[in-house]
């Protein structure tokens, strides 16, 4: 929507693979008129128009939407709204430019995150028909491992099956005690071909974005759902690793190669634990001494080696949203982490490290998941966190995750441990997709590329590509195009991923606002999890909510904010809040559409000194309780 000058040449390229002319900017001439999401309330009044409230919880107002400018929406919709320039009114003006729907339903709620982000959730009739046209694949050109016992093992309500393992005894008598573990990837590569409508739709959405109640995919359900979903007992073309390892774990050699292959079984990480532990069933029992039992001592012997290297060994349960027969919440869980999820984590690791050293022996082009170790800034303020908790930091010459984990271990137990968890994540640098490799800090490995899941992230189908060109495995790898373009590739599904993470967030906030608008009045503990000046951040403990203690609502005293210790004192008493205090709240407002929550605190302070007013002026802040009457 914004209007450019600009200065177009002609590339000499010719579609599909490329783009006839190009553009460089020369200035920007007009912004695109600023849309906002919101909900439409219609006036009382015969004239007609009403307002939107903006589901933005930062905006300030509601804002005007004049008659005429409706659009024919009714109360309680969701609408994109384009704002009228207008000085004189005092009230934002709009008008509505896209009716969404009612908003009431809780299953509708992620529909905000999809719009306010502008994730890409429709495909283009070309790209559909791409997707449905059968690319058969040619079995005599691949390894044959349709007879190799492949199993999938995924979240029971996956859609998609892009990875499936098998482990044995290495027969090798130089490698006693040794495995051998296969992890195969189904092959997109085979299906999305470059500069096809497929691959520019998946380019632009970069990753596919899981919300709690739908997915919007990176490729069409007919693929990502069908043809490259490794089902149980279908054919499917993959990638597969070969890994050979000692009996401690470490790494021998690996190969690479195109395969066929049939699932012998889809399981999910319960089924699988549940079957080591004893508790099988009918699809499990064959499976128990052929297939489980053998990755499980694979997983072993690895898992020693992975303790050896000593990776940033975060504990930060994830939260998950579980809905009823009519959509709406039901609870919300934190679900055990089973040994299940860590063998598969850790073989999908191996195999994405097999795919970075393989490029990289090759000099080929490739794009490297890099995450690059904390800045200073960051270690001065965990430091201080740290020091506000009594908990001593020493950092080295060279900085290693090990010393993270010991300051893990130190808290384990302990009130504060999920908060440091959570800080010391906060203190970490974001992982990002580059040409260029800083290795992977938070993995304490060299280097790294993403290789494991191609029907949902683009990062890892330009690897597949990139490992067919280079390994000489067919003519549908890397294109000329695709290295030209690797740095833009690269910084384009680095944005994509926040943006899928900042989406699916706000969708979780606003769901768990939705379930909590239940409780309004009712009483919760939690702890302090962040301080500001402006007031209290507090986690309860059920579902693991935020919500907000404004500090004019914090006791009958100035209360100023000590950015070192992450406390508000009081100026008369001392009272003091301090982060990881444990607190009892009142829920007095939840805000669906926002995504917010309020408390009131009902726990008194800890004691303390007053505050000291030197020259230093060590408080940055002050703020004044209202009056009571």
């Amino acid at each position: 929507g914004d209007r450019l000058l600009g200065k177009i040449r002609e590339t000499g390229e010719t579609p599909p693979e490329g783009y006839p002319y190009e553009a460089q900017i020369i200035r920007l001439l007009a912004k695109s008129p600023d849309a906002v999401l919101g909900v439409y309330q219609p006036s009382q009044s015969q004239s007609g128009g009403g307002r939107a409230i903006p589901v933005d919880r930062r905006a300030r107002s509601e804002i005007q939407i004049d008659p005429g400018h409706d659009a024919g929406a009714k109360s309680g919709e969701l609408v994109t709204l384009e704002l009228i320039k207008d000085r004189s009114s005092s009230m934002p003006r709009a008008r509505v430019k896209e009716r969404l729907g009612k908003v009431g339903d809780q299953s509708s709620i992620s529909l905000i995150a999809i719009h306010q982000h502008g994730l890409p959730h429709t495909f283009p009739p070309e790209t559909l028909e791409e997707a449905a046209q059968e690319r058969p694949f040619l079995s005599d050109k691949r390894d044959d491992l349709r007879q190799t016992p492949l199993i999938t093992i995924d979240p029971p309500d996956a859609r998609d099956h892009d990875d499936a393992v098998w482990a044995c005894a290495d027969n090798d008598a130089k490698n006693p005690g040794g495995f051998q573990v296969i992890v195969a990837i189904a092959d997109v590569a085979h299906y999305v071909r470059p500069a096809s409508s497929l691959d520019r739709q998946a380019r632009e959405r970069g990753n596919s974005v899981y919300f709690p109640d739908r997915v919007v995919p990176m490729l069409p359900e007919e693929l990502s759902a069908g043809a490259c979903s490794l089902r149980p007992g279908e054919d499917r073309p993959a990638l597969a690793v070969t890994m050979v390892f000692d009996g401690e774990g470490k790494k021998r050699g690996h190969t690479f190669s195109r395969i066929i292959m049939r699932s012998a079984a889809k399981l999910s990480y319960k089924q699988a634990q549940d079957a080591i532990d004893g508790r099988l069933d009918e699809v499990t029992t064959p499976l128990l001494e052929t297939v489980l039992k053998p990755l499980w001592m694979a997983y072993g012997a690895v898992e020693r080696e992975r303790r050896r290297r000593g990776p940033l060994d975060l504990n930060l349960p994830e939260r998950k949203i579980l809905f009823d027969s009519e959509g709406k919440i039901e609870r919300i869980v934190t679900p055990e982490r089973l040994d299940a999820h860590k063998l598969i984590e850790e073989f999908m690791i191996q195999a994405n490290v097999c795919a970075a050293e393989s490029l990289e022996g090759q000099n080929a082009p490739f794009i490297y998941r890099a995450h690059d170790a904390p800045s200073q800034e960051k270690l001065s303020a965990l430091i201080d966190f740290l020091t506000s908790i009594d908990v001593k930091l020493s950092l080295g010459q060279n900085l290693r995750p090990k010393q993270f984990n010991e300051i893990l271990a130190k808290v384990k137990g302990r009130d504060v441990e999920h908060l440091v968890n959570e800080i010391v994540l906060r203190s970490q640098a974001q992982a990002v997709y580059s040409p260029e490799n800083c290795g992977h800090f938070g993995l304490n490995l060299r280097r790294y590329a993403h290789f494991t899941s191609p029907i949902r992230r683009y990062a890892d189908l330009i690897v597949h590509r990139s490992l067919i060109a280079a390994l000489k495995l067919g003519d549908d790898g890397l294109s000329d195009w695709d290295v030209q373009h690797l740095h833009e590739t690269a910084e384009l599904i680095s944005t994509t991923e926040r943006r899928a993470m900042t989406a699916e967030r706000d969708t979780v906030d606003r769901l768990i606002a939705s379930h909590m608008s239940k409780h309004v009045g009712a009483d919760f503990s939690g702890r302090i999890a962040g301080v500001a000046a402006a007031g209290l951040f507090v986690e309860i403990d059920e579902i693991g909510a935020n919500g907000f203690v404004p500090v004019s609502t914090v006791g009958t005293e100035y209360y100023h904010y000590d950015a070192t210790h992450h406390s508000l004192i009081g100026e008369r008493t001392g009272e003091t809040f301090r982060l990881a205090d444990r607190v009892d709240v009142r829920l007095e407002e939840a805000t669906p559409l926002a995504g917010g929550l309020k408390f009131k605190l009902l726990t008194r302070g800890t004691r303390g000194k007053p505050p000291v007013r030197n020259k230093g002026r060590p408080h940055q802040r002050s703020h004044k309780r209202g009056r009571r009457r």
